[in-house]
């Protein structure tokens, strides 16, 4: 097999690697539709607590526990994960809870957000300028969120605070300095302590109370959690940037999918010109991303 089609292969498992983790994502509303007679809290911290045995036998077949060893020796490290956990505990809490009152439609929208949420945060923290074609997809998003807010009389909270969450988390998170199973161990250690606490004092007693079916149940939040994020990791390293740009949008739409043709969750017209703007704006930051990546190439070729 030569380098082109060992590269081939490998870009083959990456996306496979990909879509695995978008598709499980995507499919995770009916996950929390299952569980969603258990408090949020709850919910997160049997994904929390349940996580961790995963993410450490993985650790323990790829060698890697050396790494997480020295990040505990590290405050700044430490100080840094503790933020990431806050964050994507934060983020976790919105999406579980939004499930289980039937706002799914607004999750799917908060992640539609992301990418151009990313956007800006590179242009406040690492003084990126905005091109035209990610300024104009911005403004489209704009005028989704103005949309929403004058017709429900309030902004879409939900979709900001998912979009913010997860697009602060991963840009604190590409700082951290260990590997992705790794630093994902290291998160949910340090939360494990306040999850036990927050079972052991608030908890209702759904793990135990329910059954063999309701504790398996709550079990599986460790797997619903640990395995998209892993195969993730293993698809990001295999893929082109340009794929996984276009991939993201895989979970969204299979979220927003199953909120309005399975959960028959309200879609109103309003929602549907606003979405309209979302798709429009991602279609343009889509483009103009892949066009320039396009050019990188051909750019360093005739230097």
């Amino acid at each position: 097999m030569n380098s082109q089609e060992e590269g081939d292969a490998e870009s083959r498992k990456g996306f496979f690697y990909a879509l695995g983790a978008y598709g499980l994502w995507g499919l995770m509303p009916f996950y929390m539709k299952a569980v969603s007679h258990v408090p949020a809290y709850e919910v997160v911290a049997h994904r929390i607590l349940w996580s961790v045995p995963i993410a450490g036998v993985i650790l323990l077949l790829l060698g890697r526990t050396s790494d997480l060893k020295v990040a505990f020796r590290q405050p700044r490290t430490l100080a840094l994960a503790a933020l990431t956990a806050t964050l994507i505990s934060i983020n976790w809490w919105i999406y579980i809870w939004a499930v289980s009152v039937d706002r799914t439609v607004e999750t799917a929208l908060g992640y539609y957000i992301n990418p151009l949420v990313n956007i800006c945060l590179g242009a406040l923290f690492l003084r990126e300028r905005f091109t035209k074609p990610q300024t104009a997809a911005i403004g489209l998003a704009v005028i989704a969120v103005v949309i929403l807010t004058v017709n429900a009389g309030g902004l879409p909270w939900i979709s900001l605070t998912l979009a913010f969450s997860f697009g602060i988390y991963g840009f604190l998170r590409k700082t951290l300095p260990i590997g992705p199973t790794q630093g994902f161990m290291l998160e949910v250690l340090l939360l494990s302590l306040p999850a036990l606490a927050l079972l052991w004092l608030f908890g209702d007693g759904h793990f135990t109370n329910d059954g063999l079916d309701g504790m398996l149940l709550l079990m599986l939040a460790g797997p619903v959690t640990a395995f998209p994020l892993i195969l993730y990791a293993f698809g990001a390293k295999l893929l082109k940037y340009s794929t996984i740009g276009l991939m993201q949008y895989t979970a969204p739409t299979l979220i927003f999918l199953i909120a309005v043709f399975v959960f028959k969750e309200p879609f109103s017209y309003w929602q549907f010109v606003a979405f309209c703007f979302i798709w429009a704006a991602l279609a343009i930051y889509s483009w103009s991303s892949f066009r320039t990546l396009r050019a990188r190439p051909a750019a360093s070729a005739g230097e």
